[in-house]
């Protein structure tokens, strides 16, 4: 039977968890996962998924299943303090009421948009938090690779 391999574009279903047990995202609805994203498809190495991820899928044939524990520097990569900063209110557009937890996007100057996370809201200031929501986190996957497409 044909396997997984570097180059091959693949269709997966998989449930991410974290290491308390707790899922942060499945392909299917299931017991503490109410929304299920669908099946996953994705060409090995083409960088679209972590590291960890498309290194598990390699060697796979259709219909397999396993459980597998990616460490923090082949997922999201470590915490970074220095993607922590605060902004003045003052800066923040008029009118926008900013809550700890919600997610916004930035635009840099050089037209770059990123994903920012409010961590605090003062009076005077907001911090937002740059850093992917999994960084510094261990992550373990059960992956089950649907079809080589």
């Amino acid at each position: 039977m044909a396997q997984a391999a570097k180059g091959s574009k693949v269709r997966v279903s998989y449930t991410g968890r974290l290491e308390d047990g707790s899922i942060f995202d499945a392909s299917e609805t299931c017991i503490g996962w109410e929304e299920g994203t669908g099946p996953l498809e994705f060409t090995i190495g083409d960088g679209s998924v972590i590291l960890g991820f498309n290194g598990a899928v390699i060697g796979m044939t259709p219909g397999e299943e396993k459980t597998v524990f990616i460490p923090v520097d082949q997922a999201y990569g470590a915490y970074k303090e220095e993607l922590v900063a605060d902004l003045e209110r003052k800066d923040i557009p008029k009118g926008m009421m900013p809550m700890p937890g919600e997610q916004l996007e930035i635009a840099l100057e050089e037209g770059q948009i990123i994903p920012v996370t409010v961590l605090h809201v003062t009076p005077a200031k907001v911090t937002l938090d740059a850093n992917h929501p999994l960084a510094g986190k261990d992550l373990t996957f059960r992956i089950r690779l649907d079809e080589l497409l």
